[in-house]
């Protein structure tokens, strides 16, 4: 009898173990999930906000910022159950993010003119223009593709992006030919310019009314000719003498015996 009941109660506290342990691993999980999804919201947060403080680097539109905006209000609001301790911040930072959607809704700018835009002189600069620039077209695209933004909107915008970051490439490979033919690299900047010049007649050729492309077009080849002429001044034509010259060494040189 005693036995039985030793039995019983080892039994009893082995499930109550194992329900205990279940309980653990329950919570375990769920605040692992919580943790997870906040980290989520966070990233979408910090990406957004380090895109929106890089704007000034380039014309960017209403559309664009309103977007971004309403990107960190949506993750705020999604992040604002789950934040526990930073539940205040994620709650005075919404307050303000819609204030700052309020303000620009009431009175939108309108969007800069490409054309007026220049590269950074700053190598670090142009880098961060670029990473920015990517990860705009990729925000853009998933918000569009989640419905959050106007289809017209979103090739509007996309066609700007995709010019800016022609500029860009085309401004930074003819900026790179300059730099090495004054530093009397006639090969690689002439390869520069070439690669420079063929982008450009590609995308003349899908676009042919651009003002920006026919003038690139035309400082790319006054800069081959520059680079070519540099070339021949530097490296000038074997004269008929010089050439004469080598012909009798090669005549009275040692003979070979086979």
């Amino acid at each position: 009898m005693i036995f039985a009941s030793v039995l019983i109660l080892l039994g009893t506290l082995l499930l109550l173990v194992i329900g205990i342990s279940i309980v653990q691993q329950q919570k375990a999980r769920v605040e692992a999930e919580r943790r997870n999804e906040l980290a989520r919201h966070r990233a979408i947060i910090d990406e957004t906000e380090e895109v929106l403080s890089n704007t000034g680097l380039f014309p960017c539109s209403s559309d664009l910022i309103l977007m971004l905006y309403r990107r960190v209000e949506d993750a705020l609001t999604n992040a604002l159950p789950i934040a526990r301790n930073q539940s205040s911040d994620f709650e005075r930072r919404l307050i303000d993010l819609r204030g700052q959607i309020q303000a620009l809704q009431s009175a939108p700018k309108p969007a800069p003119a490409i054309e007026l835009f220049r590269l950074p002189d700053s190598d670090r600069q142009i880098l961060t223009l670029v990473q920015t620039l990517k990860k705009m077209k990729a925000i853009l695209r998933a918000e569009h593709n989640k419905g959050k933004v106007d289809p017209s909107i979103f090739s509007q915008e996309e066609q700007r992006i995709d010019s800016l970051q022609l500029r860009i490439n085309v401004d930074s490979m003819l900026g790179r030919g300059r730099a090495a033919c004054f530093m009397k690299q006639y090969g690689s900047a002439k390869q520069m310019v070439t690669k420079a010049l063929a982008t450009l007649h590609t995308i003349k050729a899908q676009t042919p009314n651009d003002p920006f492309i026919a003038l690139k077009v035309e400082e790319a080849k006054a800069m081959l000719e520059e680079i070519t002429g540099a070339q021949k001044s530097a490296h000038p034509v074997i004269t008929k003498s010089k050439a004469e010259d080598d012909d009798i060494d090669v005549l009275f040189q040692p003979k070979k015996k086979w």
